[in-house]
């Protein structure tokens, strides 16, 4: 688990390295999306992928499909490493093997929690998922660290380091895993795969591109085909649940979502994932884009260290989600995930009310907070949502966890992006145009400059480039002012400085945001109902009685 999702988020802070390495600039018009699929193609195949997965693992041994997963995702890594291609063709070979490797990742991910559902009983679920949970989590923060370190190495390192842990992984889980779970033998659903798979790759894809600037508007949510994306993958979904409903065998057990525990603790995952990566992403443009310039780092090295100062919040995790975990085996999950989601919200409120030019002390205990309050939702909630399943659907039902997280975090990438760019388009034009033209920059460049989408801006902090030298570099302005005045354009502190009254006014948006969804969430996780004394509590593999379907965390009747 924790390579899969290091993996999920190592080439994020890997980008620059990477695309130097294939020699190609990615924040050229043409070349967007080629960025934008190398960061969320990841994220976008598995958000799919994990629900068809979980199922056939029911249908054919969840540690099989566990297995093959560790085969695909080793592979995958290997190809990744030797890339041979430059341009375009070696962005396009690191983006299907992305998608290669996604695929392996979903096998993993989706029959992980399965599996240790099986393997524990129910007095230690808890403490079991919760490691499995808190592992995931900490991977997708510890990958933001070990990109920055591995890139500064060499680009290839970055693929290097998972083709070791998966020849490991995949000989160690040959060896020594068994299957000890329920298998629920049953046909392939293909409506319900085909119009799932398709109806989700529309929507994620839509609302991927509707970053993009499209139309003279900064973000591209008017483009036809993002609308097409859109509708056409609601209407797909909504095609999907009526089919489901009328299988004998559905791929997606909607029936579950008559269970209390399960629904809300899914509704809660959603939000909170939603939220998380907003977060994840926003902090990053904050602290490369502003706060490590503003002390003296140049935009080059930014990345690594805006990796190595969130580590309070990998931290938080690992504190609370272990911690919490085996507390809920005891007392039950609803008070530790809602106190955990109420814990969260107010970290984002906190970070609303630091200044731009924050003090670290402060920022790192908000994280440590948010960390610690995700790690007590993310255990107990897991091990609620599992623990509330026929043995024999828990493949199923993991894939499905796992469908909803995958999905919260890129559909935060979408919605968050499009919230700080609206933010920035209200104010970032003329406070750029009037800063450009205090420093001799020409009236005509500095307009043409200020009217670039602000989209641009932010990948090119989010890449770690210098912005300014980003946006005056095509026009060839920089090599006719003085020398005073250049280095002030391209200094550490003349882009900041100019862009932190806007970029304030959007991050307030954005975490006020994440901060009401954290409080539904935490709503959804308050009400999911006390556990059931019977609930999964019969040995590993093995059914017990379920009590009837309102029990908060039971699982419903069967014959």
């Amino acid at each position: 688990m924790l390579i899969a999702t290091v993996d999920a988020s190592i080439v994020i802070i890997s980008l620059p390295a990477i695309f130097r390495g294939i020699g190609l600039d990615p924040l050229s018009p043409g070349n967007i999306g080629y960025l934008l699929w190398m960061i969320l193609g990841y994220t976008l195949v598995t958000a799919v992928l994990v629900v068809a997965l979980g199922r056939l693992g029911d249908m054919f041994g969840r540690v099989r499909m566990y297995n093959i997963g560790f085969v695909v995702f080793s592979v995958a890594s290997l190809a990744l490493s030797l890339d041979p291609l430059h341009g375009g063709g070696g962005a396009l070979w690191l983006i299907g093997f992305r998608i290669v490797q996604a695929v392996g990742g979903s096998m993993l991910t989706a029959n992980s929690a399965a599996i240790l559902t099986d393997a524990f009983p129910a007095r230690q679920r808890g403490m079991a998922l919760g490691i499995n949970q808190i592992t995931a989590l900490a991977g997708m923060f510890l990958g933001l660290l070990a990109g920055g370190v591995l890139a500064a190495i060499d680009w290839r390192a970055v693929f290097w380091v998972s083709v070791p842990i998966g020849v490991v992984g995949t000989f160690w889980s040959y060896r020594s895993l068994r299957e000890v779970g329920t298998r629920k033998p049953g046909r392939i659903d293909w409506i319900g795969n085909l119009t799932f798979t398709a109806g989700a790759a529309c929507l994620l894809a839509g609302v991927t591109y509707g970053i993009q600037p499209y139309g003279g508007h900064s973000t591209g949510w008017t483009n036809p085909w993002v609308i097409a994306g859109l509708t056409g993958g609601v209407a797909l979904l909504t095609a999907f649940c009526f089919a489901e409903t009328r299988i004998a065998d559905p791929m997606f057990q909607l029936s579950l979502f008559r269970i209390r525990a399960f629904a809300a603790g899914n509704i809660a995952a959603l939000l909170i994932a939603i939220a998380r990566g907003g977060m994840q992403f926003m902090l990053i443009v904050w602290l490369q884009g502003i706060w490590l310039p503003l002390h003296g780092y140049s935009f080059e090295r930014t990345p690594l260290w805006a990796g190595i100062f969130m580590l309070p919040l990998t931290v938080g995790f690992l504190v609370g989600g272990p911690a919490s975990g085996w507390l809920s085996d005891r007392y039950g999950p609803r008070f530790f995930s809602t106190t955990g989601l109420l814990l969260v919200a107010g970290s984002f409120i906190g970070l609303v009310t630091l200044p731009v030019d924050f003090s670290y002390p402060a920022f790192a205990a908000l994280l440590f907070v948010s960390g610690l309050g995700q790690g007590m939702f993310s255990a107990p909630n897991t091990s609620s949502i599992m623990g509330s399943v026929p043995p024999g659907q828990r493949g199923v039902a993991s894939g499905m966890r796992s469908t909803f997280q995958n999905s919260g975090t890129a559909l935060s990438i979408g919605l968050f992006f499009s919230l700080m760019v609206v933010g920035l388009s209200g104010t970032l034009p003329h406070t750029l145009n009037t800063g450009l033209r205090a420093q001799g920059v020409p009236g005509h460049v500095a307009e043409q400059v200020a009217g670039l989408p602000p989209v641009s801006t932010l990948f090119a902090t989010f890449l770690g480039n210098n912005p300014i030298g980003h946006l005056l570099g095509p026009s060839g302005v920089l090599h006719t002012l003085p020398a005073h005045s250049v280095q002030v354009l391209t200094g550490n502190r003349f882009f900041p400085e100019l862009v932190s009254t806007p970029f304030h006014h959007g991050l307030v948006t954005v975490f006020g945001a994440a901060a009401a969804m954290a409080l539904v969430a935490a709503l959804a996780s308050l009400l999911r109902g006390k556990p059931s004394p019977t609930a999964g509590s019969g040995p590993a593999g093995a059914s017990t009685v379920p009590a009837p379907a309102d029990q908060g965390d039971s699982a419903p009747s069967r014959p």
